[in-house]
């Protein structure tokens, strides 16, 4: 099918700043979001009629370690084939070398980042909060037990996703995921301080660090608190997350059934349920496929 180009002519048209190489993604000026290294934007799929999202990252970032600019494309390469409906899907990717850029398109969510939204929307049942959780957990179930298996390294409330008109939530932002070698060990320190497990530190970790991030993901639910906001600094957090100290916002859960579940997930990383395992929690209990998320906004 043709791709359909705007009419220059037509006053009304909301102008693109740039297309991609074949002429069928339109970017717009508006910033959805900035990385270390990347931006996003609103973008348009003018052959699917659908606004899609344009990420745009500064290759000049990687030019001094050929280690990661290699491990970039990689896993662009293979994000690109992931299909799940718990996972950003990524549609396309290209370099554009007068821009020394690494540009890939991924679907948009209407309600942008779960952390945003559950802080526009603070009066929230646990049966949504719940429901939010168990399409995280499908999502890292898929990731994990994929051939090769992929760990996140980066999931926080700020990399999951939401389509609010129907409760759809999707993990994004693949900027520091990594595949498991035979080994099922992985090397090198990155991610979020007051998200990282504490084996992230020794370098030494397998799929589990996103199931410990998993349940500090929980925790900002409930609590509207990023975990560890009594650290100013990474070094604080790190000798709490260390030794073992959970975040003063622990203290802040009531219900015993949300902090058990947590504390699961928190657990020394041979203890830690994997994402399959938890999906059969009795945390989950009683929460049907078909409830509608519309049905639970209610005072938390």
């Amino acid at each position: 099918m043709p791709c359909v180009i705007p009419d220059p002519t037509d006053k009304d048209a909301e102008p693109f700043v740039e297309t991609d190489p074949t002429g069928r993604y339109g970017r717009y000026p508006e910033l959805l979001g900035v990385g270390a290294c990347k931006k996003v934007y609103r973008a348009f799929d003018q052959e699917e009629g659908i606004e899609v999202a344009w990420n745009q990252v500064w290759l000049s970032s990687f030019s001094q370690n050929e280690a990661m600019f290699d491990r970039l494309f990689e896993e662009v390469r293979l994000l690109r084939r992931l299909r799940n409906e718990y996972i950003l899907e990524c549609y396309n990717f290209w370099v554009d070398e007068e821009q020394n850029t690494l540009n890939f398109i991924t679907e948009v969510c209407t309600s942008g980042s779960l952390r945003d939204y559950r802080k526009k929307h603070r009066h929230v049942s646990l049966k949504a909060i719940k429901m939010w959780t168990r399409q995280i957990l499908r999502g890292l179930e898929y990731l994990h037990t994929h051939e090769p298996c992929i760990i996140h390294r980066d999931l926080n409330c700020s990399n999951v996703f939401i389509n609010g008109n129907i409760g759809q939530v999707k993990i994004g932002d693949f900027g520091l995921a990594a595949t498991l070698s035979t080994s099922r060990v992985a090397h090198s320190i990155l991610g979020t301080p007051e998200f990282m497990a504490p084996e992230l530190y020794d370098e030494n970790y397998t799929e589990m660090v996103d199931i410990y991030s998993f349940g500090l993901c929980v925790l900002e639910m409930i609590t509207l608190e990023i975990p560890y906001g009594e650290c100013d600094n990474p070094v604080k957090i790190y000798k709490k997350v260390s030794s073992g100290v959970r975040p003063k916002a622990m203290n802040k859960v009531k219900d015993q059934e949300v902090k058990d579940f947590i504390e699961k997930c928190l657990a020394k990383p041979n203890a830690r349920p994997s994402a399959s395992e938890l999906l059969k929690d009795p945390f989950f209990d009683g929460l049907d496929d078909d409830d509608e998320i519309s049905s639970t906004i209610a005072s938390f």
